[in-house]
């Protein structure tokens, strides 16, 4: 013997040992009688592990495989061989279905199935799952305390049942009076109030249909049957390997490549698919459809009377099944981890194995809302209207819970109908902290003038009145929320609107002041263009109060505007193209400014006074700005322009020199 290891729990006082003889055998060591001789090893065993979470005995053999068998019924589940040479040792974490496997070439650590919760909710609020071959219950109407959303409810569990077979699927019927355990290629179905056997059979997979005691099982690859009031109504072979079944307003029969849907009665086919979904499910009305794949899912609808009508009319029909039956509504690319309809919403949670974190979502109409953002993997059981609660439970069967209101669905299941005179009269039972989600909703679906009566959030009014050109809420939202971009935005918008009072109210509050010189300028007020000048330059935007100064003629105040703003140099230069006769002055004052870094660069700069040979036709430059600024004409109306066109384009140079050769 090189290894044993104890049965974990205290229902068989039994343990396993390995040996050089190839075989593993379970001893009851109280009797000392051998219990059961499993062989299939090729060489000695080296090392054994009983499971504790799953009923399964994993052992290690010098042949370099490790093997499963089933704890209940001692039958070989399957072998793992990683061509790592010998293995020498088996170790499962308490808590997880992990388990690590040592060999001669390395370590591996593997997963055995899956770890979500075996569990079911009934319509009354009981949710009963399943720990080991341990079956529970507790009831969610005995929670009277205020517990906050994603918070543990503090929950007492009830024994039902110590299970004769290992657990693997656990449901309740449509209105909850029966439920169903499935595992070890068995199922047994049960009473749910008083937990008593109603039935029992062999079943890969079972199933429950729209009627209350009507089921299917899966007995092979290539038999399902089904079962009205616990009596065989139908059997059949489909036409390809079965692998699952789903239950539902149709029966689902699913292969790697396809799905494959039947009606209850007669088990004829009523349309092939060509996906391959992990599970389907069905809304209690059974005319919405999802069809949960790896990477993301579809909603179709299924028209039950056009289905029947085929049938009745005696057609044949074709491989495909009926294609005007089924309709694709949307397809939303997100992994369905766990879920449930209420109504036409369906509720589900993302995310993969494994993934530290996923989304608590819904989806009505294609668009999908993020309810909760959640830390850990939690699984979806089920929704109680009357609370207006979703529950969830984690890996270790703690129940959590989020709120999500009837009436919001209601409300957006009605807007997807385009039923807006039931929305409006659920509108007035969602409180105001939710009227926002709606008002999202509702700009999704394409009605933005409805998302902005409803919506409450200044940030997404906004959005919608700019969107919908609504001048007014436009302008309320920006007295209130005292942001420079909202008044641009409502500038822009009066512009194209021709409103150009509320434009420059805009403008002026945004501090746009070179939009107000292009209004101002554009609409010929003088006035207007003085005060932007003084305001411009108040905000220390000396660039826009230069061109309003410059605009109205005054070159004097150009000039005064570029000293205090310490640009000497482009005054002085300015004054040589257009007040030669305050050159000398502005000079000195660069100069002066010049000396205080160099003595040198300020003496290399001539002054006007001093050097007036350098200064070509200064003498004419001064008489053409004494005629030019007796004959202004920056203060003419518009209305002049025509007559005074000519004088853009004169040569006052030219024009004064002829002047003064004509004696004028």
């Amino acid at each position: 013997v090189n290894c044993i290891d104890y049965f974990p729990g205290g229902d068989r006082p039994y343990l396993v040992s390995g040996a050089d003889d190839k075989a593993v055998k379970v001893w009851d060591y109280q009797t000392k009688q051998c219990v059961q001789t499993m062989e299939g090893h090729q060489h000695n065993v080296a090392t054994i592990c009983c499971h504790p979470e799953l009923p399964l005995i994993l052992t290690g053999g010098e042949d370099g495989t490790v093997r499963l068998w089933h704890s209940g019924t001692y039958r070989m589940e399957g072998t793992l061989s990683y061509a790592f040479e010998r293995c020498w040792s088996i170790c499962a974490l308490k808590g997880t279905h992990r388990v690590a496997i040592g060999y001669d070439e390395g370590t591996i650590m593997v997963k055995l199935g899956r770890e979500d919760p075996i569990s079911s909710m009934d319509p009354t609020g009981k949710i009963t799952w399943a720990k080991h071959n341990e079956i529970q219950q507790a009831n969610l109407k005995a929670v009277t305390e205020d517990v906050p959303d994603g918070e543990r409810l503090p929950l007492a569990t009830k024994e039902l049942d110590v299970c004769e077979i290992y657990p693997q699927s656990l449901q309740h019927n449509r209105k909850g009076q029966l439920a169903v355990v499935c595992g070890d290629g068995e199922y047994i179905v049960y009473t749910a109030l008083a937990w008593r056997k109603k039935s029992f059979g062999q079943a890969l997979d079972f199933v429950w249909g729209m009627d209350t005691a009507e089921y299917a099982v899966r007995e092979s690859l290539n038999s399902v049957k089904v079962f009205k009031q616990f009596k065989e109504t139908h059997a059949f072979r489909p036409p390809m390997l079965v692998e699952a079944i789903f239950g539902g307003a149709l029966l689902g029969v699913r292969n790697q490549d396809v799905l494959m849907l039947y009606d209850w009665a007669e088990c004829r086919l009523v349309r092939r698919i060509d996906v391959c979904p992990r599970e389907v499910y069905w809304n209690e009305a059974g005319d919405l459809v999802a069809l949960a794949c790896e990477e993301s899912f579809y909603v179709l609808r299924y028209n039950k009377e056009v289905a029947h009508a085929v049938f009745d009319g005696g057609e044949p029909v074709p491989e495909e099944g009926i294609e005007i039956a089924f309709e694709l509504l949307y397809e939303v690319h997100d992994t369905v981890r766990t879920a449930v309809w209420v109504g036409d919403c369906f509720i589900y949670t993302n995310g993969v194995e494994d993934m530290p974190s996923s989304r608590l979502n819904y989806t009505v109409g294609g668009q999908v809302v993020t309810l909760q953002h959640l830390d850990a993997p939690l699984y979806l059981v089920g929704y109680m209207p009357r609370e207006n609660k979703l529950y969830l439970l984690d890996k270790n069967y703690n129940v959590v819970a989020y709120t999500l209101l009837l009436s919001l669905l209601e409300y957006q299941t009605a807007v997807v109908r385009r039923d807006f005179a039931a929305a409006a009269a659920v509108l007035p039972s969602i409180p105001a902290e939710q009227h926002n989600r709606i008002a999202r909703f509702l700009e999704a679906q394409g009605f933005p003038l409805e998302a902005l009566e409803v919506a409450t959030d200044p940030e997404h009014r906004f959005e919608l009145a700019v969107q919908l050109g609504k001048l007014d809420v436009t302008h309320e939202i920006c007295k209130t929320a005292e942001s420079d971009a909202k008044w641009r935005q409502l500038a822009d918008m009066a512009l194209k609107a021709s409103v150009l009072p509320l434009a420059e109210e805009a403008m002026t509050n945004a501090g746009d002041y070179a939009g107000l010189l292009m209004l101002h300028t554009s609409s010929g007020d003088s006035g207007k263009v003085d005060e932007l000048a003084i305001a411009a330059e108040a905000a220390g935007r000396g660039n826009i109060a230069f061109l309003c100064l410059f605009l109205r003629g005054k070159v004097g105040e150009c000039i005064e505007l570029l000293l205090r703003t310490r640009r000497t140099p482009e005054a002085a230069f300015f004054a040589r193209t257009y007040a030669p006769s305050q050159m000398a002055r502005v000079v000195e004052l660069w100069r002066s400014e010049l000396r205080e870094r160099s003595e040198k660069a300020a003496n290399a700069i001539a002054d006007p006074v001093e050097y007036p040979n350098l200064f070509e036709r200064l003498d004419l430059a001064l008489k053409a700005e004494e005629w030019a600024s007796a004959h202004r004409v920056s203060d003419l109306p518009a209305s002049k322009y025509v007559e005074h066109e000519d004088d853009l384009n004169l040569d006052v140079l030219g024009f004064v020199s002829g002047l003064i050769d004509a004696g004028a």
